[in-house]
């Protein structure tokens, strides 16, 4: 099955990340990170399926390690996940997207940081929840996407789910769940925005400094 199609990605925001300063809050502690907005990595298309799934997928971030057990049943989101990752497409990139209310969402993926960026291949939606209350709990991973209208529209943008979320349309691939490292994402999303508003960039600079993948 081959990964095709134009690039449209779910909620932009044009804020970047002030990266050079380090934070100790509680917890959490992060480091300096020389991460900035840039230019996406032109990545090959994959043009078939993984035959082997990774066991687990490391996001080695500037306040830590978050790892993610990956869910098969989302195939295609992980070969795509996969191929950017070993290319160094998500290296050095900032997590551009908090959200705080009825969805409770730090978003990445991007490298622009603009919430527009993305890879030269998008894919249609796999492994969607039923909608229900709270169908992306707390600890899920899902691709972002421009939402029900644009169906192939996940491209490299995803995010980690902090609290059990019921606002969410059942429209974004869930590809993973988190193993270790939910307490970091749940710690940015305490200190909220950088503004102060409901969705905006995180106050915390986090950064992908590297994703690994077992």
């Amino acid at each position: 099955m081959a990964l095709i199609g134009a690039l449209i990605i779910l909620f932009p925001t044009t804020a970047h990340a002030d990266s050079k300063s380090s934070t100790s809050s509680g917890s959490l502690k992060c480091a300096k990170t020389k991460a900035t907005a840039h230019s996406t990595l032109q990545v090959s298309t994959p043009t078939s399926i993984l035959k082997k799934f990774p066991s687990q997928i490391t996001f080695v971030t500037n306040c830590g390690n978050i790892v993610v057990t990956p869910n098969i049943k989302a195939p295609v989101a992980l070969t795509a996940i996969s191929a950017l990752a070993l290319a160094g497409y998500y290296d050095k990139s900032l997590c551009h997207r908090l959200t705080t209310s009825g969805i409770y969402v730090l978003q990445c993926g991007d490298p622009t940081a603009s919430g527009t960026g993305g890879p030269m291949f998008t894919f249609g939606n796999e492994n969607l929840p039923k909608e229900a209350k709270n169908n992306y709990p707390a600890g899920t991973v899902a691709m972002a996407n421009g939402g029900p209208t644009n169906l192939n529209s996940n491209g490299s943008q995803f995010f980690f789910v902090y609290a059990d979320s019921t606002l969410i349309p059942a429209v974004y691939p869930i590809w993973g769940r988190i193993k270790s490292g939910l307490d970091i994402v749940k710690a940015i999303g305490k200190l909220g925005t950088k503004d102060g508003s409901e969705d905006n960039q995180p106050k915390q600079v986090i950064a992908i400094e590297k994703i690994i993948i077992n």
